[in-house]
């Protein structure tokens, strides 16, 4: 079969893909917020800056190489033909409007039942929002520039290959596929690995790389607005209809189940994660609660066209729980994960991914059977290794990538930088005028609490 097909898309379908896109565009000024809350106020435009940049640079390689490798023909089980669709050709031309005058329809490429473009414009946020989730980990010393550097080798060389393999299946953009997707047939409906564990790892590695703050875990650092990171939790549990729902890639049952599941398991992490705090610290934060519903849309992403409504419950609480509990172990190990990237995303990313061969149920849209619905260990060990392959590509690639931008332009913020704020120095800008407030300097009023005050730094 030639690829792209030529065809009149279907409307319900395309409208739905259409809300969906703008849906996960969305989720990173979310991120933005939700990250811009967590740090001091001397770094939060920064912090925002940095989802924002990521916006542009994978936004402009994607359209000229990314959707070509992770979606083009698949060269030598690693990636997709990186010109096959270079500045997306082929993608455009035909006849886009039905000819009322001819009763002709409209006939332009397809991807299913939707305009390629659609598709290409769906896939593109996805590739964003993965690379601005690294950002977390490396929040107050990681100067601009080498960010955007970084973000777009990264995406290059990790996320369009990883994509590729979980994302890209036989006989839809290209004959032949990613390697997760239909050999080993891993299920991860929506990018458990291809988002979250990748991005995770990077995290961890990055953030290794560039080294402690200064003065962590000593001196405390506190979230300098919490409204702000309710608001970044609200908007990225909005936007996450349109990435679970939205990769049913139709207006279709698929679309129903995957909403119910992504909302049903939100809410179970929600509360797990609040359990965790009462029992533990005595009380239930708001930054408790903005956590444990990220975590829960994490976990449930690989796994919500593959699991009914208790298997989603199960996921949700088992990733609040667990999450929870994860963030801690930084000050355990030593690395300093400043937004918890790898207790969130790479913790539940793995429970949501290893949880499908569990709880998966032959009545949900995957039409699996995990271990608990006697399915045996079959689909469990696939999820594993999907999972276990993703995480070792991810950093040892992730290693390579720092490393080049380490010793070529530097990473790392001065101290004189990070004691000034990095709105500062790198944006000559600042988020509050603390001065014409009658305040101190910049961040000066938020620098006495840890912070995770949900969290023992011990």
């Amino acid at each position: 079969m030639d690829f792209p097909t030529i065809g009149a898309p279907d409307a319900g379908d395309t409208a739905w893909m259409l809300i969906s896109a703008a849906l996960v565009l969305l989720m990173t000024p979310g991120l933005a917020f939700f990250y811009g809350g967590m740090v001091r106020a001397k770094n939060v435009l920064n912090m925002i800056m940095m989802s924002i940049g990521a916006m542009g640079v994978v936004g402009v390689l994607w359209v000229l190489y990314g959707y070509s490798m992770a979606f083009g023909e698949d060269k030598g089980g690693l990636v997709g033909d990186p010109f096959q669709f270079f500045g997306l050709s082929g993608l455009f031309g035909g006849s886009y409007l039905a000819n009322a005058g001819t009763g002709a329809p409209a006939a332009i490429p397809l991807v299913g039942t939707i305009p390629a473009t659609v598709f290409v414009a769906f896939q593109a946020m996805f590739a964003v929002i993965t690379v601005a989730l690294i950002s977390g980990a490396v929040a107050d010393r990681l100067r601009f520039g080498p960010w955007l550097l970084f973000a777009g080798l990264w995406a290059t060389i990790v996320y369009f290959p990883v994509a590729h393999w979980v994302f890209s299946f036989d006989g839809v953009t290209a004959e032949h596929g990613g390697w997760i997707a239909n050999k080993l047939k891993a299920i991860d409906f929506a990018g458990g690995t291809a988002v979250h564990i990748n991005a995770g790892i990077a995290g961890l590695v990055l953030a290794l790389v560039l080294g402690k703050r200064r003065g962590w875990p000593g001196t405390p650092f506190r979230p300098h607005n919490l409204p702000f990171v309710m608001l970044g939790a609200a908007l990225l549990w909005f936007g996450w209809f349109g990435f679970n729902a939205g990769s049913a890639v139709g207006s279709n049952g698929v679309a129903g189940a995957t909403f119910v599941t992504t909302f049903v398991a939100t809410a179970a992490a929600m509360l797990a994660w609040l359990f965790v705090e009462r029992i533990r610290d005595g009380h239930a934060t708001t930054l408790g609660a903005a956590s444990g519903i990220v975590a829960g849309l994490v976990a449930i992403t690989p796994s919500c066209s593959s699991v009914n409504v208790v298997g989603a419950l199960a996921i949700g609480a088992a990733a609040g729980v667990l999450c929870a509990l994860a963030v801690g172990l930084k000050y355990r190990f030593g690395f300093d994960d400043s937004l918890d990237v790898v207790g969130v995303h790479l913790v539940g990313g793995i429970v949501g991914t290893l949880m499908v061969g569990l709880v998966a149920t032959k009545e949900a849209p995957a039409a699996v059977e995990g271990l608990f619905y006697g399915g045996g260990f079959d689909q469990l060990w696939r999820q594993a290794v999907g999972a276990g392959a993703v995480l070792l590509y991810s950093l040892v690639a992730t290693t390579v990538v720092a490393l080049i931008v380490k010793y070529t332009i530097g990473l790392r913020a001065s101290g004189e930088a990070e004691s000034r704020g990095l709105d500062d120095t790198e944006h000559a800008e600042n988020a509050y005028d603390f001065v014409a407030l009658g305040g101190g300097t910049a961040g000066s009023a938020f620098s006495s609490a840890p912070v995770r005050t949900t969290v023992m730094e011990a």
